[in-house]
C-alpha cells in the first residue's frame, strides 16, 4: 500500500505539465517514516516503510527516465543519497559517510542499499522534490520552486508536499514570457 501511494504520487508530480515547469532530470524525496507510521517524526523510524518510498522512487525513477535524490535526517546534516555516476555528472562534492536508520534515516538507509554505486553529496539543486513527513526538503530544490498539490494529501499518516522548479520570470511590465510576433 504505501509502495503503490508513494510511487503513485512521485508519477503524478513528474508528470505534471505546466507552464515554464523545468523537465524533471533529478527528484529528491525526504521521508519521515515515523510520520507515515502515525509517529513522531525521529522517534519511530520504521526501515520496511522507508524501504517502499525508496524503491517506490527508483522505480518510477527507471520507467520515467529521472535520477532520484534521498534526503538524510539531521543526523547526517540533511546530506543525500545519490548514485555515484549522477553526482559526478553534476559536479557534486561527494562527502563521507553511510546512512544508518537511526543516523540517516530509513529512506536514506533503504536508498543506499538499494543503490548500485550510492554515494552521499551536501548540496544539490534538484526539479522537483516530494517530502512525506515534513522532513523540508526545499533547501535541495532550484531557483524557482512552485508548490504542487497533488491528489494524494497523506501517505499513511504522513502528510505529503511536493514543488516542482521553473526558471526564474525576469523583467518587468513589458516583458514577455511566451514567444510571440
Amino acid at each position: 500500500m504505501i509502495y503503490d501511494d508513494a510511487r503513485g504520487i512521485i508519477r503524478e508530480l513528474v508528470t505534471l505539465e505546466r507552464p515554464f515547469f523545468n523537465p524533471v532530470g533529478l527528484l529528491v524525496v525526504g521521508c519521515s517514516s515515523s510520520e507515515i507510521a502515525g509517529g513522531v517524526i525521529g522517534h519511530a523510524s520504521t526501515y520496511e516503510l522507508g524501504e517502499q518510498v525508496a524503491r517506490a522512487a527508483l522505480d518510477c525513477g527507471r520507467e520515467l527516465e529521472f535520477s532520484c535524490a534521498f534526503q538524510c535526517c539531521e543526523h547526517l546534516n540533511r546530506a543525500l543519497v545519490i548514485e555515484r555516476a549522477e553526482a559526478e555528472k553534476r559536479g557534486l562534492q561527494i562527502v563521507c559517510a553511510v546512512p544508518r536508520p537511526k543516523a540517516g534515516g530509513s529512506l536514506a538507509t533503504a536508498a543506499y542499499k538499494a543503490m548500485n554505486d550510492p554515494v552521499l553529496v551536501e548540496t544539490i539543486a534538484a526539479d522537483a522534490a516530494i517530502d512525506i513527513g515534513q522532513t523540508l526538503v526545499g533547501m535541495h530544490l532550484r531557483r524557482v520552486a512552485v508548490p504542487v498539490r497533488l491528489s494524494a494529501e497523506a501517505i499513511g499518516a504522513a502528510i505529503v508536499t511536493a514543488a516542482r522548479t521553473r526558471p526564474p520570470l525576469i523583467g518587468g511590465e513589458r516583458a514577455r514570457y511566451t514567444p510571440e510576433d
